[in-house]
């Protein structure tokens, strides 16, 4: 008896211990990081090994006005937000060049 509660529980704890990973790892390679600046997120996506272009780091980092969540209400009509590019010329000058909206 006490032998199968034990490994429940372990199979329990790998379950919890693989979902904590699949969500915490994150790379710059799959995408932006919670609670991420764009600035940051943007120059991570340009300076990993696979040197993206500016429009595809942006698209990777841009939010959505529906929070990117998959099943919101509004997903249908969701909107890319500007870019928060304060403090960062270089890219200011690409999103102007690319035709993306940002902050300063």
């Amino acid at each position: 008896m006490k032998l199968k509660i034990v490994e429940r529980m372990s199979a329990r704890l790998g379950l919890l211990a693989c979902g904590l990973v699949m969500v915490c790892g994150c790379t710059a390679e799959i995408g932006r990081k919670p609670f991420e600046s764009d600035v940051k997120c943007l120059r991570e996506q340009m300076g990993t090994t696979m040197q993206l272009s500016f429009p595809i780091a942006a698209n990777t980092c841009q939010r959505m006005s529906d929070h990117n969540f998959v099943f919101s209400k509004n997903h249908k009509h969701a909107e890319p937000l500007p870019l928060k590019l304060r403090g960062a010329p270089d890219l200011q000058k690409m999103a102007d060049e690319y035709g993306y909206s940002y902050t300063k």
